[in-house]
């Protein structure tokens, strides 16, 4: 069999993870990125849009798109952020909240099984591995 690069075996990974997580959404209807931007919203008191995009490592505008699909479902809400007339703040609706907890019980369910199957010292090693990757491509060591 043929070595696989690094690479591959993360775009292979992750796009399997990627299509679970659809699918699993499609249930809810929704997708997994609007999954991925209800549990990155605060469900107490709500999130800037400004920093939505960044703590999500999302451009503006595959961001705005989402959140006018949530918005469109009445799962989120804007509101004007009280402290900088200029800005936003999303909040979750009721709904919003409830699909929350749907998508987050997804994801532990996800962790959960992972961990039941491998071992702590494998995971340990992943995660120091992932860390070393994106410690890598943050300091320009590749590219």
């Amino acid at each position: 069999m043929k070595d696989k690069t690094i690479d591959y075996v993360l775009r292979t990974t992750w796009l399997a993870v990627q299509k679970m997580y659809n699918e699993e959404a499609s249930n809810y209807g929704i997708t997994m990125a609007t999954g991925f931007t209800l549990l990155s919203v605060d469900p107490q008191k709500g999130t800037p849009s400004t920093s939505l995009g960044p703590k999500m490592g999302m451009e503006a505008t595959s961001l705005s798109r989402i959140l006018k699909t949530l918005e469109s479902m009445n799962l989120i809400e804007r509101l004007p952020n009280p402290n900088d007339g200029r800005g936003v703040i999303i909040h979750l609706t009721k709904q919003g909240i409830k699909n929350r907890e749907e998508v987050k019980q997804n994801v532990l369910k996800f962790n959960n099984v992972i961990k039941d199957e491998v071992s702590q010292e494998k995971l340990k090693n992943f995660f120091e591995v992932s860390n070393s990757i994106m410690t890598l491509i943050s300091n320009k060591k590749i590219f």
